[in-house]
């Protein structure tokens, strides 16, 4: 196996010289640079990747936080952070933090105590001392997706807000007024910014969002299935759903089918977070899509920026609605719109129906009109 002075003698240079290329040093001419490079790759040669963290105090390692490791998009998060990390000379650590306070520090602990170069984190929620410590101690941390308010972080994410008025309009293009929200953790910031974004939406079309329509989840399937069994047991059930998460997107598709009911012909379903299946479902779930990929490679750039002492700015990309069939789309025909329809509803779904001032002519129970599909 060749050893450092073999890269050296085979590339003209001291053994000195051939450290500084391995290490990055800027003192090293280009001509130089590049025969050092060359012989490596010519001999196969390979750095003790201890010695060289010990010298250096760097490890080429990165540490991946993420929340749930089950959940698509987490899953290719984690890959486009791996790829990117990869290009740019670093090796992954990936910790599972299941949706668990306690296991993401303990993950986070692992990381700091394996002395990775940086850490990217998802946060479960907004309070974990040891990552306000970690943060503060001038550990080079990025968030990713989730962050934690008032902690001077990068913060790489998507910006759902947009698109989240974008899928309400077209909920009530199709007719729909009693929409429902399976909500994500409260404790985290995507879990209210999606909520928030839900209301204000409903709200400038004129459509309450009755707290009996605010159904709390927790991003898992089973927290799907459970707040959809109890929308569907209201006495006046919602017309849409809107699950701010793939997984409990899927665990109210169960539900609905459990009961028999049928998607979009008896209640529409939308989700946030669009998956590689979504499209091959029947009906195709109409989705909310984050550039998954796009900003893991930002978030890896940005925390590689901190690594290297350099300035790292936070990184917001839209989300977009992709639409597909299980609303109903594409929606009433011109011919088919009743009168009164496009009143805003002011059904509450804990008294019944007697409030609602939908057209008599077509009433609540006969469904929306018929409506050709579309992807």
């Amino acid at each position: 196996m060749a050893g450092i002075k073999d890269v050296a003698a085979a590339a003209g240079v001291s053994v000195a010289t051939v450290s500084r290329v391995l290490n990055e040093h800027p003192s090293v001419s280009a001509d130089a640079r590049a025969r050092v490079l060359a012989a490596v790759e010519a001999l196969g040669y390979r750095p003790n990747a201890v010695a060289r963290s010990l010298r250096t105090h760097r490890t080429r390692t990165l540490g991946l936080v993420i929340s749930d490791v089950l959940n698509p998009y987490f899953t290719a998060l984690a890959r486009s952070v791996e790829e990117e990390a990869r290009t740019l000379g670093y090796s992954v650590i990936i910790g599972n933090a299941d949706e668990r306070p306690a296991l993401q520090d303990h993950h986070v602990r692992t990381l700091l105590d394996r002395r990775i170069d940086g850490l990217l984190v998802s946060p479960t929620d907004g309070g974990s001392p040891l990552m306000l410590d970690a943060a503060r101690a001038g550990t080079p941390m990025v968030f990713v997706d989730r962050w934690i308010g008032g902690v001077d972080v990068p913060v790489v994410r998507s910006d759902g807000r947009a698109a989240v008025r974008d899928l309400v309009a077209h909920l009530y293009r199709l007719g729909h007024r009693r929409l429902a929200i399976i909500a994500g953790p409260a404790a985290t910031t995507t879990g209210r910014e999606r909520v928030e974004a839900f209301r204000a939406a409903l709200a400038a079309h004129g459509v309450p969002l009755p707290d009996a329509y605010i159904g709390q989840g927790d991003f898992k399937a089973g927290s799907g299935r459970r707040v959809t069994e109890g929308f569907l047991a209201l006495p006046v059930p919602p017309e849409a759903v809107f699950a701010a998460d793939n997984l409990m997107a899927l665990g109210a598709l169960d539900a609905i089918r459990a009961r028999g009911l049928r998607v979009p012909d008896d209640i529409a379903l939308a989700a946030f977070d669009d998956i590689p299946w979504f499209p091959h479902t029947d009906p195709p779930i109409t989705a909310i899509a984050q550039p998954t990929g796009e900003l893991g490679r930002a978030a890896v750039r940005a925390l590689v920026d901190r690594i290297g002492g350099r300035p790292a700015r936070s990184v917001t990309l839209p989300a977009r609605l992709v639409v597909r069939r299980s609303c109903g789309e594409p929606g009433p025909r011109p011919g088919d719109v009743r009168p009164g329809v496009d009143a805003p509803a002011t059904t509450d779904p804990t008294t019944g129906p007697a409030t609602d001032r939908r057209s008599p002519a077509w009433p609540v129970s006969a469904g929306r009109p018929p409506a050709a599909h579309a992807d």
